[in-house]
């Protein structure tokens, strides 16, 4: 898991970088940056509108452009990243139209009544009556009042003429939804549109009219010096300083989606004489937003990203005053961001990376859910008040520095180029890729084709299903010829009293002739040797004990020789012990059968290194007794090696 983090984070280190290069080559071919300001005076009357529009400003009732440009500076200074992202939201806008349409009452309350943080739009159509207004206009409505994040439907009345009874609606209208109280999901209230005039620019500005009016309001310097320094319950708020007869849209919406967290004031300074006041808070231009936090006041609009826009405010203020939900959603990216590095980190065929893929992402998803439980439970506590609010104070000081706005504005740039995210990442993800085939070059299943791994997967599964136990000590272990097998494993009572273990691994178990010779002279002088070496290792190098007494894989001690010689009657000098297995005990008897070993007869090792005849130790495994009959090691299990010292003498009891 922390390679994937690893890999997670150089990829959004790779990502800062890649801007920070988009950006010089924009500056190196225009001349520009995206913080750069626009001179109005440039720009022509159809920018300027789409500029007011995307900020949410009426100009109906402007005929010249010179009224339009000082509407919009008014408003806020414009940059070039804001100009070029408001003119292609109004090309993605005019190809999506994206409105609910209520099947009844229950739907209508699920959506709209009972959702406490948002706006909804609905136009009601009559039962037998024709809509306020027409197909034409009502996709322009809707495409001109989701840019500020408020939701549309259409309630047809012949769908539920019931329940537009018990609401008045005898005829055509369009239905409102805000909420109604300053607090966190509080209630709602709907409002009915009872203007005559049905052009989309007037039922705009009805609209933005009423949610205006929950914004608090400042007109008089000294309720501007009272609410400033007055100590409340809220400890964070957004003022805007503007000349203007009420705020944009896009400030107003925003006021509702973040209820009880963030206080939104609007302080008009048309009429102000006296600009003291507004010196001593800080505020040196208009039109300005300040957001007041108790660690002190920031100027919104200063540094990168921070344009006069819906999308840029949104993802401002959600950094410095997060909920919940925000740290929720970031942990589930972060963390599937994570599981998908599994596709180019698995190594061998393409089934076998996306069955890992989908098995990481179960298992990284359930235990975020899993650990996201008890942290909710723990913000509940009201001991953790304090700890919460020094975490939002150390949240706030760190998205107030110049890094966090970058920050901001490469996730605005990477999520409106949903296209170029994905491309990078991919491509992040082949590099990993490639890499990891150069360090696992020696890995000889990474070659592997679809069938052999599904082949093997089967294998695994089938052997689990039957044999639980081994199956997780060797997963490689093939499924037994015979089908039959478990049919004759079900007829035992005892099947779940003992655990099956597959009888596969005898066929690997040691197996060769008992030589019974006579010692030649070379072989008594070699054999004097041994012995000689034996009693006295320390005149033996190193290299050569290790190697003659501890080079198999399971070793055996001094005091098994010893038994082994008891056991045999003293005639190892009788017997050819050259071609045995190193590792094996030597013995002339088979304690299954408590016979003598004939010569070239089959005889077969265990693991721990005691030797039986072939035959009566494999009926003796095959019975079901997957252990050694003397020492009752088991029999598919690989004795731990132990390597002693040469100097260390192994004295027998």
């Amino acid at each position: 898991m922390w390679w994937k983090l690893f890999f997670l984070l150089l990829y959004f280190f790779m990502l800062f970088i890649l801007s920070r290069l988009f950006e010089a080559v924009v500056w190196y071919e225009t001349g520009l940056f995206a913080t750069q300001l626009v001179d109005p005076v440039t720009l022509s009357f159809k920018k300027l509108k789409t500029i007011l529009e995307c900020r949410g400003l009426g100009y109906s009732g402007l005929a010249e452009k010179r009224d339009v440009r000082e509407l919009m500076e008014n408003s806020g200074e414009l940059m070039q990243g804001e100009l070029y992202s408001a003119l292609k939201n109004e090309n993605e806008q005019m190809a999506s139209d994206s409105s609910t349409t209520f099947s009844g009452e229950m739907h209508f309350y699920e959506l709209v009544e009972d959702t406490k943080d948002g706006i909804w739009l609905v136009q009601v159509i009559a039962q037998d009556r024709n809509p306020l207004l027409s197909t034409a206009n009502w996709s322009k409505m809707v495409q001109k009042v989701s840019q500020f994040g408020i939701r549309t439907g259409t309630f047809n009345c012949s769908s539920d003429s019931r329940y537009c009874r018990k609401r008045g609606w005898m005829k055509s209208t369009l239905i409102m939804s805000v909420p109604q109280t300053y607090a966190s999901k509080g209630k709602v209230m709907l409002k009915e549109y009872d203007g005559r005039r049905i052009e989309t620019e007037h039922i705009f500005k009805w609209m933005t009219a009423h949610v205006a009016s929950r914004i608090k309001t400042i007109r008089f310097s000294q309720q501007l010096m009272d609410d400033w320094y007055q100590m409340e319950k809220q400890p964070v708020k957004m003022f805007l300083f503007a000349k203007l007869v009420q705020p944009p849209a896009f400030f107003s919406t925003l006021s509702i989606k973040f209820t009880g967290r963030i206080e939104f004031i609007f302080v008009d300074v048309r009429n102000w004489d006296n600009d003291t006041c507004l010196e001593e808070i800080g505020v040196r231009r208009m039109p300005s937003y300040i957001l007041k936090t108790p660690e002190g006041i920031y100027r919104y609009g200063n540094t990168t990203g921070e344009f006069i826009s819906l999308h840029a405010m949104d993802t401002f203020l959600r950094s410095v005053q997060p909920e919940v939900n925000d740290l929720f959603v970031l942990s589930l990216v972060t963390v599937n961001l994570m599981a998908w590095m599994d596709l180019f980190i698995t190594q061998g065929a393409t089934i076998k990376r996306f069955v890992v893929l989908i098995s990481t992402l179960g298992t990284y998803n359930s235990l975020l859910i899993i650990s996201w439980l008890p942290i909710l439970g723990f913000l509940q506590l009201p001991y953790l008040d304090s700890f919460y609010e020094y975490s939002l104070k150390l949240l706030r000081f760190a998205d107030t520095t110049t890094v966090a706005s970058w920050v901001r504005a490469d996730w605005t740039f990477y999520s409106s180029h949903p296209a170029l995210f994905l491309s990078t990442y991919l491509a992040h993800g082949l590099l990993i890729d490639y890499f990891e085939k150069k360090r696992r070059c020696t890995n000889e299943d990474q070659n592997a084709n679809n069938l052999e791994w599904l082949s093997s997967l089967w294998d695994w599964y089938t052997s689990y299903l039957v044999h639980p136990i081994a199956s997780f000590q060797n997963f490689e272990s093939d499924w037994d010829e015979d089908p039959s097998f478990l049919l004759e494993r079900l007829a035992f009572p005892d099947l779940w009293l003992r655990p099956l273990v597959p009888i596969d691994y005898i066929k690997n178990l040691p197996t060769w002739k008992f030589k019974l010779t006579q010692p030649t002279e070379s072989n008594q002088v070699d054999h004097n040797n041994r012995k000689k070496q034996e009693s006295n290792p320390n005149d033996v190098s190193s290299f050569e004990w290790e190697s003659r007494c501890y080079s198999s894989e399971v070793l055996h001690t001094h005091e098994d020789r010893s038994t082994a010689k008891e056991e045999s009657g003293g005639e190892e000098q009788d017997n050819d012990w050259s071609h045995w297995p190193c590792g094996m005990l030597h013995c002339t008897e088979c304690v299954v059968c408590l016979e003598n070993f004939e010569t070239s007869c089959l005889v077969m090792g265990l693991p721990c290194g005691h030797v039986f005849h072939q035959q009566c130790i494999v009926v003796w495994l095959v019975g079901g007794r997957h252990c050694c009959p003397v020492c009752r090691w088991a029999s598919y299990k690989k004795r731990p090696v132990t390597i002693l010292h040469p100097t260390e003498h192994l004295e027998p009891e």
